[in-house]
């Protein structure tokens, strides 16, 4: 069975509530799905995945997650091809650098080796009707770009 493996950083809610929505959108493709909060996994761990999705807040002008910043170094040294990825994420278009994080994982991503199954899905916030139904698109695009 297809592998999912979710990694999210979440400081109010909403990212977590994100990587919920893709999760569950995967298990309706019957994908199996492990989720789990940045600070309890290696970046490593995509490694035993099928598809890797990293959702993420930014932080202030454009910064990542302090809690991600170490898992964000170690995915870049990682050789993830075969491997299918995509990132999603939420932020707050009051700043400049709007979910600057969700394109830093996107590059990241790149430099592994992995294909980028779907485009990237930017969350102004939490996730209003059209992001759930933007999540749930983004999921099906990953899971066809995997069979």
């Amino acid at each position: 069975m297809t592998l999912a493996k979710i990694v999210y950083a979440s400081m109010t809610g909403n990212t977590e509530e994100i990587a919920d929505i893709v999760a569950e959108a995967f298990e309706n493709l019957d994908i199996e799905v492990e989720i789990d909060e940045c600070t309890q996994v290696e970046a490593d761990d995509f490694e035993d995945a099928d598809i890797c999705v990293v959702a993420t807040y930014t932080y202030g002008e454009g910064d990542l997650p302090d809690e991600i910043v170490d898992f964000y170094e170690d995915l870049q040294e990682l050789d993830l091809s075969g491997k299918i990825f995509g990132v999603c994420g939420s932020g707050d278009t009051f700043y400049d650098e709007y979910c600057k994080s969700v394109d830093d994982f996107d590059a990241a991503f790149v430099k592994t080796g992995a294909t980028r199954g779907a485009d990237i899905v930017k969350i102004e916030m939490a996730a209003e009707e059209e992001d759930i139904e933007n999540l749930e698109a983004f999921a099906k695009k990953i899971v066809a770009a995997a069979s």
